[in-house]
């Protein structure tokens, strides 16, 4: 079970100031459980065609009800608190994993979105076992992918390289931007 192959990269661990290893702790930490909240019925509404719309497109992937709406409400609420487009994070577990939660790459990396175990003990609590989990690992993905966009200045291209390990190469950005343009839908605002 835990030896699927992934398409992780090389990923490199790299030194954090003591300010931003903090506030990735603080990140990763919030043990907030992944419940969406909204401001209007409006937006809840949109949130529901969202989510209707991807469980139709991943049921082939994700076969059972429960566990596909859990797995959609959770990386919807964790896009959304990092500040990631759902459909960027759909498109970078579909290229990384494949959405398979077990899957560990050939350089060690976990879960759905190919978490890095160095990192839980550089900003986690070191137990890497738990990437496993599905909260825990879109939590780190979306808070690595978020500190990546942030550290390239919204450079998309290069955070993606950088979250692969692949930094300054076309071949994963341009991947994940493929996978990410399929889950799109037609109300997603685009760039």
């Amino acid at each position: 079970m835990f030896s699927e192959q992934a398409r992780a990269g090389g990923q490199l661990e790299e030194p954090l100031a003591d300010a931003v290893k903090n506030a990735l702790s603080a990140a990763i930490a919030n043990s907030a459980p992944p419940v969406p909240e909204f401001a209007d019925t409006e937006s809840r509404l949109a949130y529901l065609r969202w989510k209707a719309a991807m469980s139709g497109r991943l049921r082939r992937r994700k076969p059972d009800f429960q566990t596909r709406t859990e797995f959609l409400q959770t990386l919807w609420y964790e896009s959304k608190r990092a500040g990631l487009a759902p459909a960027l994070v759909l498109g970078l577990v579909q290229v990384e994993s494949g959405f398979r939660k077990f899957a560990v790459s050939s350089v060690g990396a976990r879960g759905y979105m190919q978490v890095m175990p160095f990192w839980t003990r550089v900003i986690g609590d070191g137990d890497a076992s738990r990437l496993f989990d599905t909260r825990v690992n879109l939590r780190f993905g979306c808070v690595i992918l978020r500190h990546y966009l942030d550290r390239e200045r919204g450079d998309l291209f290069m955070a993606l390289g950088r979250y692969n390990g692949s930094r300054g190469k076309a071949e994963y950005p341009n991947a994940v931007n493929a996978a990410r343009r399929s889950w799109e839908t037609d109300d997603t605002p685009r760039r």
